[in-house]
């Protein structure tokens, strides 16, 4: 049966989700969780309550999936080293370093790649399991059909999101909170700027990037016949009663083996809507229909938390089936018995019955008293006595005796896991690159391929994938002056049904030449090795410590670009086993959308028509669009350093990287001109990005 995973953002939400039938919960402890502004549990809250989980059988998962710095890497691994000792179920990841450390220093320790790794294809699962993950939570972007390939196509447990909130940009590549107000969803502090209202063309007070909450429940049989393992309901910031609301009927729709009844439907909107649900990206029907924004509440929500409330207060959950054995044979101490689900079997022995005189002891009132078990958290699923006629014992031995097997199985069941826990031992450092950074460039049109950019000889060229395709012959005054490094960039999303589409493009750019290519996700690396290009990193890959760079060295690449959500400093601290760069001009990317921003939008498809997004304070963010008919929306700002070269020259950087995106060809010269010490080109609405004054 599907495991039901619930948020438990509280003590009140744990509670709320075990009474309400989850089978396990994913919990934040400490600071290195997706949800740092939740409540997140002191070390003595967070003992008891997996205790608590544990002993009604339900499982419990820490989530420690942010990114980290190298002075934050340590503290990370202590968190890991001290929920395992508490007796955690499983860890879920998002920093690839972290991932890569914890698989030597907890070698037994089960561990999920969350879903901010950015995981949407059955090669990217595949290579997080080979890297040590025994689940991969799935993006939350795709179809029923794209979730039954990946089951049955992989060993590893595939986890997905089955409620709740939906970002509008593929999660872990959006950066759109961290760039505007330093508060990165990387590091557990996503402001939600995608909820705001934006102008896209003649349209005001519009909400293009706020999407409705998931809603699955009418799909959960094709779940299981997909073969997904875990249905996962979002909601760590949410209060309890939600929690209780939410978990309560998927439980009883899993179990019951049916769909929703209008009553269930509607307490479910009730709980939390935004103007309903959507199942759009599962069913594969995106557009307008999936967009919405939360509206005031109203009685009928306040009505259904406060019933919720009283029921997940009410007492404990009689959710773990036990069997109970009794002996009572005259002359002999009376012998009690109890076994659990999990094969934990104890016994004890009471006082010798006495000859009835009155009125004798029979197996029935045996078993009416031995399945008294309410206020536990156990319900008695058979009882089997054997009872000697004409004997007496008082019911208060009877229950006293049940009293204390329970005790005994409850202090069985508190027992944690043991895992074996080794001593971390860090890489070698390595020195920092004394020399000057080279000069990379990134473009992202053909048209920016000048023979007066090539002039520039830029040490590596990067090029998006299919206008490489289309325009080869555009690459040409490049190799004629010397550049012999060009790499095909691969878009930032490639589901498992356009895979076909992106190795003819590759082996068409490998027999035009091109050997290198350019990876920014997991999911991304076999294809372009498997033809035996050559792998750069991209900023995609989210490399934020010393353990990332070096897990990606490992994985076969031989450059890196580092997160643009690092401060100098930060980048400064890396232990560079390999080449990195950093971009030090362009506009970042903020988001990759699934959805069509535009079409979504305004019914038309005008992606080629350079839209942009205009926020509040006037800003204007260009959407671009990208591989699949996807869209990125980009920063309205474009980071300058040119005057700032002394700041990052010495902090060991292989090369910098001018990204050109919205540039005409004039503009790329000029730019590129500036950073090569030739030129005095300023431009408008510039920012230093957040290299000096980094992310919360």
């Amino acid at each position: 049966m599907l495991e039901l995973l619930a948020p438990a953002g509280s003590p009140e939400s744990v509670r709320a989700a075990v009474r309400n039938g989850a089978d396990a919960v994913y919990m934040g402890f400490g600071n290195f969780n997706a949800r740092r502004n939740a409540k997140n549990l002191t070390d003595d809250e967070f003992i008891k309550l997996t205790e608590y989980c544990r002993i009604r059988g339900v499982k419990v998962y820490v989530t420690i999936n942010t990114l980290v710095t190298d002075r934050e890497f340590m503290a990370a691994l202590e968190l890991a080293y001290k929920a395992a000792h508490i007796g955690v179920d499983a860890i879920i990841v998002q920093d690839l370093g972290l991932l890569h450390a914890l698989k030597r220093a907890i070698p037994d320790m089960p561990l999920h790649a969350s879903t901010q790794m950015s995981i949407h294809n059955l090669d990217g699962v595949n290579k997080v399991g080979e890297l040590g993950a025994s689940r991969v939570v799935l993006a939350r972007e795709l179809s029923r059909e794209e979730v039954a390939y990946i089951c049955h196509n992989t060993t590893i447990e595939i986890e997905t999101f089955c409620h709740g909130a939906l970002c509008m940009g593929y999660s872990g590549q959006c950066y759109m909170s961290s760039v505007i107000g330093r508060r990165s969803g990387n590091r557990g502090l996503c402001a939600q700027p995608c909820r705001l209202s934006y102008r896209l063309g003649p349209k005001a007070n519009e909400f293009p990037l706020s999407l409705k909450d998931l809603c699955l429940i009418e799909h959960i049989g094709d779940l299981e016949k997909c073969g997904v393992s875990c249905l996962k309901i979002e909601g760590r910031m949410r209060r309890p009663e939600y929690v209780a609301i939410v978990t309560g009927i998927y439980r009883k729709a899993i179990s019951e083996n049916r769909g929703p009844t209008r009553k269930e439907l509607a307490d479910l909107e009730a709980a939390f809507s935004r103007q309903g649900f959507t199942d759009g990206y599962f069913i594969s029907s995106k557009g307008r229909n999936m967009f919405g924004i939360r509206e005031d509440s109203d009685k009928k929500e306040l009505d259904i938390f406060a019933r919720a409330k009283r029921e997940y207060t009410s007492g404990d959950t009689e959710r773990v089936p036990v069997r109970f054995y009794c002996g009572a044979r005259e002359g002999e101490p009376i012998r009690l018995g109890v076994e659990d689900d999990k094969g934990n079997r104890l016994t004890t022995l009471g006082p010798a019955p006495q000859q009835s005189l009155t009125r004798p002891l029979t197996e029935d009132e045996l078993k009416t008293q031995l399945s008294k078990t309410g206020g536990t958290p156990y319900f008695a699923q058979e009882v089997k006595c054997l009872v000697d006629e004409g004997l007496y014992l008082p019911v208060s031995e009877i229950n006293e005796l049940r009293r204390s097997l329970l005790d005994g199985l409850t202090a069985k069941r508190a027992e944690p896991p043991v895992y074996k826990c080794f001593e971390y031992e860090y890489s070698p450092l390595y020195s920092n690159n004394d020399s000057p950074p080279e000069l990379t460039i990134s473009v992202a049109s053909a048209q920016q391929l000048t023979p007066e950019l090539a002039e520039f000889k830029p040490s590596v060229l990067y090029v998006p994938l299919e206008e490489l395709y289309l325009n080869i012959r555009r690459i040409a005054p490049f190799v004629e002056n010397g550049v012999t490094k060009i790499a095909a960039a691969l878009p930032p999303v490639i589901h498992d049904d356009e895979r076909r589409e992106i190795v003819k493009m590759l082996e068409k750019v490998k027999s035009a030449g091109v050997s290198e290519a350019l990876v920014g996700n997991l999911g991304h690396i076999e294809l372009p090795r498997s033809l035996g290009f050559m792998l750069r990193g991209d900023t995609g890959l989210n490399i934020f410590n010393s353990e990332s760079l070096k897990a990606v060295r490992d994985l076969g690449f031989v450059s890196a670009a580092l997160s643009f959500e690092l401060r100098l400093a930060q980048i400064r601290d890396i232990s560079k086993c390999m080449d990195t760069e950093i971009i030090t001009y362009g506009r970042l990317p903020l988001m990759v959308t699934e959805n069509c921003t535009v079409k979504s939008a305004t019914n038309t498809c005008a992606c080629d028509n350079s839209p942009q997004l205009r926020d509040r304070r006037g800003a204007m963010f260009p959407v671009v669009k990208v591989f699949g008919c996807r869209n990125q929306v980009l920063n309205s700002e474009k980071i300058f350093l040119a005057d700032k070269a002394e700041h990052y020259s010495s902090i060991g950087l292989w090369a910098q990287r001018l990204c050109f995106t919205t540039e005409n060809a004039k503009e790329c010269v000029l730019i590129t001109e500036r950073y090569m010490g030739l030129g005095n080109y300023e431009i408008q609405s510039r920012t230093t990005g957040l290299y000096y004054r980094g992310v919360e």
